[in-house]
């Protein structure tokens, strides 16, 4: 196992060494699906050589070598692609493995992606690194005007209170600090767990009842959700018909599909508006 992995520690300098010549790295491996679906966003998809597992989007992404998961990388397989830039996620990806790829002598950069704004930002960083500033930069402004153009639409909307459960048992929610709390202020909701410390804590069911949120959006369901909460008509989501249900990478991957999520987020809380007790 050592004397591969300095044979291939040995490939991996030697590509360093020749790709430091040409206009940015040729030789990208990501370790997070929504680093590969941004990288691919700033023009340096034809670059990636290696991917972390349920890098799925776009579809070009789920025919690249698969390097490990965002906690368990294949260090070994890694220095055999011979990048000669690794894209780490800043807040995602264990500095202890962060610190072993350095120590092998490769190149990496750390990006911080957590709420909305960071998307178009992510994009133009990634497309400076990678020597395609042009096309990230047309691709970030972009999706910069679908998200005014959307929070425009949706400005003034009467505030609707929501709880997000991205899974069911146990019972998984989001606080202020995820992608989610954006995407649904952009609408006018108010995610009722927003004051929770940490990023996806767990919470009991007494917690959920005594916030009585006036929509439930389902992120992961597993069978039909409105079922799993009919008991519970005490909370307004489910007396007046609001647990919704909506497509877990648009409204969770932090990548410019959030755009395409936030529009169907906001067209589902409009509706679930009109559902509600007028001044509820």
């Amino acid at each position: 196992m050592r004397r591969r992995l300095r044979v291939a520690l040995a490939c991996a300098l030697l590509a360093v060494a020749v790709g430091a010549a040409a206009d940015g790295p040729t030789r990208i491996v990501s370790l997070a699906p929504h680093l590969t679906e941004l990288l691919y966003a700033a023009g340096a998809g034809p670059r990636l050589v290696g991917a972390s597992e349920w890098s799925d989007h776009p579809a070009a992404a789920m025919a690249l070598p698969r390097i490990g998961d965002a906690l368990r990388l294949d260090f070994e397989r890694i220095l055999a692609l011979a990048p000669d830039l690794v894209v780490a996620w800043e807040s995602g990806t264990p500095a202890s493995n962060v610190r072993r790829l350095e120590s092998l002598g490769l190149r990496v950069v750390s990006v911080r992606v957590e709420t909305l704004e960071d998307i178009p930002r992510a994009i133009e960083q990634l497309g400076e690194i990678a020597g395609t500033s042009a096309e990230a930069r047309l691709t970030a402004a972009a999706l910069r005007r679908g998200l005014a153009e959307l929070a425009r639409e949706f400005a003034g909307r009467r505030p609707v209170d929501v709880f997000v459960q991205i899974d069911a048992q146990p019972l998984f929610t989001v606080t202020g600090r995820h992608l989610i709390s954006d995407l649904l202020a952009l609408c006018g909701g108010r995610n009722v767990f927003a004051d929770l410390p940490g990023v996806a804590p767990a919470v009991d069911l007494e917690a959920v009842i005594a916030r009585n949120p006036q929509v439930i959006l389902v992120t992961s369901p597993r069978g039909d959700p409105q079922a799993q909460w009919a008991r519970w008509r005490g909370i307004e989501a489910v007396r007046t018909g609001n647990v919704l249900v909506v497509p877990p990478d648009e409204v969770t991957r932090a990548t410019p599909r959030a755009l395409a999520g936030a529009r169907i987020l906001c067209e589902q809380l409009e509706q679930a508006r009109a559902r509600l007790a007028p001044g509820r």
